[in-house]
């Protein structure tokens, strides 16, 4: 969503039981497919639509977004926690149409609680498909895309018009009343100055509250 704030994934070290440090896990990575074109490559803050299949360590497997559910892909911000940190390291350097085989390390994946059917300390494979690739939330080229008379702020009236295009675009009818109630919360928590606009450094920077 629009006022979702990127993170960086914090790198920890593992210590051994005579207190020496080891080396951080890693995860594995094989490529299944790769395109032969490739436009551009996932980044830290990118917004990836993939379909995904997870096993355990003898082959069992435990979800699949193509046969479960409503079978759709799914939607990622690649590098702010959303998912497992295994996921955060080997989804980088992705072209959509790519494929990829990961073998996640517990300390990168559920670790020693586990979660739902995931054991404690299990070590998880995915292979997952890239489907597409977009700029995420806050990105300067997503400023670019909303500012539409290249002014470098937004007005409400931009702000307005760029939630009616994303929610043409996935589907959903026009809900003028919805729209009107979004940008004035986002205005209210982005125009720092309350002069009417989001300049491109409102927009881009990080507040800690949000």
């Amino acid at each position: 969503m629009l006022l979702a704030v990127l993170s960086w994934l914090c790198s920890s070290l593992l210590l051994s039981v005579s207190g020496g440090k080891l080396p951080e896990a890693e995860v594995q990575i094989e490529v299944l497919h790769r395109p032969f074109l490739c436009h551009r490559k996932s980044k830290y803050g990118d917004i990836l639509l993939v379909h995904h299949d997870g096993y355990f360590e003898n082959g069992t497997i435990f979800h699949s977004s193509r046969n479960e559910g409503d079978k759709q892909a799914v939607w990622f911000t690649l590098g702010i926690k959303q998912g497992i940190k295994g996921w955060d390291k080997g989804l980088q350097d992705m072209c959509a149409g790519e494929k990829r085989k990961l073998v996640v390390p517990p300390a990168l994946a559920y670790g020693k609680e586990g979660k739902g059917k995931i054991p404690p300390e299990s070590t998880l494979t995915f292979v997952i498909e890239v489907l597409e690739i977009r700029n995420g939330p806050r990105s300067h080229e997503s400023f670019q895309e909303m500012d539409l008379n290249d002014d470098w702020r937004l007005s409400k009236h931009e702000v307005k018009e760029y939630l009616r295009k994303e929610y043409e675009r996935y589907g959903y009818p026009p809900n003028d009343t919805l729209h009107e109630n979004m940008m004035e919360d986002i205005f209210a928590k982005e125009d720092k100055n309350k002069d009417g606009f989001i300049s491109s450094r409102e927009f881009t920077y990080k507040h800690d509250e949000l």
